[in-house]
Formats: C-alpha cells, structure tokens, sequence
C-alpha cells in the first residue's frame, strides 16, 4: 500500500469512528506563528463519557493541541466540531458557554482569591448557578467545600489543581480539557489527580486529558492518541497502546515495563 493509499485509509478509519462524537477534530493544520506550523494533521474525537489520553514526545503539538480545540491557537486548515456544530477558532469564552472546559497546565488558579471565588470565577457568565455547581464541585472534592474560605495561594500544588479542576466543571461543561494535570506534583499527588480525573470522567464529564506520565494516563483512559511532529502515529485503547511493543519501544520505555 502506498502513502497516499495508507493516508486515505486512515482517514476513512477517522471518520468512520468519529461519527456520533461529542468533540471532533478533522486534519488540524495549527501554530502560533504564520507559517510555522505545530499541528500537521492532526486527528482526533471523544465520544460521550469517553476519556481519551493525548501521550508522545516534548514538542509533539500535544499542548498546541488542546489549545487549538480551546480557540487559543489558530487554526489554519482543517475543522473542530462540537455535538456536530463548526466551533473551530472560536473565542474560549464563547466555548466555556457552548460546553467546553479547560484547564491549562501552570497559572490556573487566582492566588489572593478564596477557593469559593476562584470558583465563582468559573460561572461569571452565570452566576445564578453557583450554588448548584458548587454542590456538585463539592461532592467531586470535599475538601474543597470544606475550605472554601481558604486562599489559593496558600495551597499546595495538588490542592490548586483540584481548585483549577473545580473552577472548569462550574460551567457544567460536556467536554474537559486537561493540560498535563500532573506536571510538576509528587507521584502520591499525581496519582491523587489521575483518580479525580477519572471520577470527574464518571459522573458524566467527556474528558480530553494531554499527559507527560504516559503509562498512567493510558492505564486510565478508554482510547489513547500518540502525537508526534503534529500527526497522530497511533491511536487505539489506552490498554492496547501500553502493550503494543512499537509505542512501548519509541515512546513509552522502562515506563511502561514498571
């Protein structure tokens, strides 16, 4: 089979698959300057209460990714569907209001504001609905609802990623988006985040989640994409990919030995 051929296979193989998504991604062409792109093609969806991990090497595009999704890169070429309408390079906060959340990666919280406001920040375009969202914020993190009078800035890295989480889920999103949630934390509280994940995932939150700590995001994902120079070059279940020799050998290593 040639290029061109394995090209057209593929894609038949997205579409196909992808048909019903809550969020989609067809062929995304995307960078931050003109003409220098990050994305090259990129494919992607997520179904209905689907959690899809985002794994590959640094300077893959898998940030530029979910920021493309997010409205906060352009896209040059190729579409971004949201429940089957064209959203692609609208503004974030037209997104948050359409059913989509996100949560960047470092600087996702307000230090000198309480958890409470933080999350009132999260529903400033419907304010009415806080104490609604705040009990439902609160079941998913208890200890947030506890503390709410607390300065963010006075929490520890993981405590902050929960409150950035919070802040995302207030405008009851169908689609969070999640930037390496568990950069920079420590392995107990970066398993701590992978289980909120997971249960924000089952109370009925599509979640997109780009990931450094390949093996447990694929341990906890129903499908997984591998990203690399801005093209999917695999993508199956999140079990299937951690045992596939090939993305064990150029992606995964030791890691996935463990």
């Amino acid at each position: 089979m040639s290029t061109v051929e394995g090209q057209d296979a593929a894609r038949e193989a997205h579409n196909k698959a992808a048909e019903g998504a809550v969020l989609r991604a067809d062929n995304l062409i995307a960078g931050y300057l003109p003409g220098v792109n990050i994305l090259n093609g990129a494919d992607l969806y997520c179904h209905k209460n689907e959690l899809v991990g985002i794994i590959g090497p640094n300077g893959a595009g898998k940030s530029t990714l979910l920021k493309a999704l997010f409205g906060l890169v352009k896209i040059h070429s190729g579409s971004v569907t949201l429940n089957g309408e064209d959203i692609t390079n609208q503004r974030a906060d037209t997104l948050v209001t359409k059913g989509i959340g996100f949560v960047p990666q470092s600087n996702n919280v307000f230090p000198s504001l309480t958890i409470q406001e933080n999350l009132e920040m999260g529903v400033y375009q419907r304010p009415k609905s806080f104490k609604k969202r705040f009990e439902f914020v609160g079941e998913l993190f208890p200890a947030l609802y506890d503390r709410r009078a607390q300065r963010a800035g006075s929490l520890s890295g993981g405590e902050r990623q929960m409150v950035a989480m919070g802040r995302a889920l207030m405008m009851e999103p169908s689609v969070l988006l999640l930037d390496e949630p568990s950069a920079g934390l420590s392995p107990v509280l970066q398993d701590e985040v992978f289980v909120q994940t997971r249960r924000i995932n089952r109370a009925g939150v599509s979640v997109i989640m780009v990931e450094q700590n390949a093996r447990r995001c694929l341990q906890i994902a129903d499908r997984g994409y591998v990203l690399d120079q801005g093209r999917n070059a695999y993508t199956a279940s999140g079990k299937d990919l951690i045992n596939d020799p090939k993305v064990i050998e150029l992606y995964l290593g030791t890691l996935a030995k463990a």
